[in-house]
């Protein structure tokens, strides 16, 4: 470990902890990710950071590291001081909303481990990775990565970008032990379902765009995703009360991200054309058996996949077709900067 005393860093933390709980959710901090790498060791280090140009940034999964490796340094590996220090990286890169269900997927590896009597399912194999130098004039990055969490926060002139962004559930419903009746992706699911339901005869016919389900979100995990095929039934068919239903869907998957940055991103889907907005269903129209969503526009894809585990297994993902890892502020920093 770093030589400063462990008092020293702790009361640093306790410092941030207080700015957290005073201005709870509201920015970012490079100042937190520069304490985690000044807090490791070289073996640590090794780990933890990368360049920002290393083509492993654009890595990522969601099934459990004991199937595909990750790459950064797991909190496992990490001493308490730094667990602390990554909390304080999450609450300041994520909602109250959205670091609630960050913590609630990572609690339900210990649902799966007792349920499947499987000792590698466990809630501290989450990875931590930074690219490049937090804080500087040049972009930087970092990552937490793990089962059914897959968070990426490129910082470019102080602006944010949030995507990719996976997050998932098993069970989507705890059926029994002392989580019974936990659904972390309630709300993504309810308010899909309410909206579905809202449409009669031929909308609702337009909607469901397939009778059967793809046993998983269709982007996958590539570095970079294309718009997907336009189906389902477009906000402009919609009704003002199911339009609301819409956005109501689309503002709990931005209530991840901090207030601030969640009003820019609705602003510019808005600027971009709400018209051109696309919610289609795949599989049953009943909870509890396998079922799927997409919304698309212009710009964005949002996929809602409860397929797996007869319809008690949830993946869920926000994708950027220009913006995913940053590329769109990356592309007008380096335009504006010479280099």
């Amino acid at each position: 470990m770093n030589s400063r005393p462990k008092f020293y860093l702790f009361s640093i933390v306790l410092v941030f902890s207080f700015i957290a709980s005073s201005f709870r959710f509201h920015g970012f901090s490079a100042d937190i990710a520069n304490l985690l790498l000044e807090s490791a060791n070289d073996k640590q280090k090794a780990k933890l950071l990368m360049a920002f140009d290393d083509n492993k940034r654009f890595d990522w999964a969601y099934v459990p590291p004991y199937q595909v490796a990750r790459n950064g340094l797991p909190l496992k590996e990490m001493d308490s001081n730094q667990k602390d220090l990554v909390t304080q990286l999450l609450t300041m890169s994520l909602s109250e909303a959205g670091y609630n269900k960050v913590k609630l997927i990572m609690s339900l590896e210990e649902v799966l481990a007792e349920l499947e009597s499987n000792p590698r399912r466990d809630p501290e194999m989450y990875f931590v990775s930074i690219f490049g130098k937090p804080g500087t004039s040049e972009p930087w990055a970092w990552q937490f990565d793990g089962h059914h969490i897959s968070l990426h926060f490129t910082v470019v002139n102080g602006e944010v970008s949030y995507t990719p962004r996976f997050l998932g559930s098993n069970p989507g419903e705890v059926k029994n032990g002392p989580k019974e009746g936990v659904r972390v992706l309630k709300r993504e699911e309810d308010l899909a379902f309410e909206l579905l339901n809202s449409l009669k005869g031929a909308e609702k016919q337009q909607a469901i765009f397939s009778g059967s389900t793809f046993n998983d979100i269709v982007s996958k995990t590539v570095a970079q995703v294309k718009p997907l095929e336009r189906v389902g039934i477009a906000y402009i068919q919609l009704s003002d009360q199911q339009q609301k239903m819409l956005w109501a869907i689309i503002d709990e998957y931005l209530s991840a991200m901090p207030t601030k940055d969640a009003s820019n991103r609705k602003e510019r889907i808005l600027k971009e054309g709400a018209d051109l907005i696309m919610f289609g269903w795949a599989g049953s129209e009943q909870p509890g058996s396998p079922h799927y969503y997409r919304i698309q526009g212009p710009s964005f894809l949002i996929e809602f996949d409860n397929s797996q585990g007869n319809g008690n297994h949830i993946h869920t993902v926000w994708r950027d077709f220009d913006g995913d890892f940053g590329r769109d502020l990356i592309k007008e920093h380096y335009a504006r900067v010479k280099h």
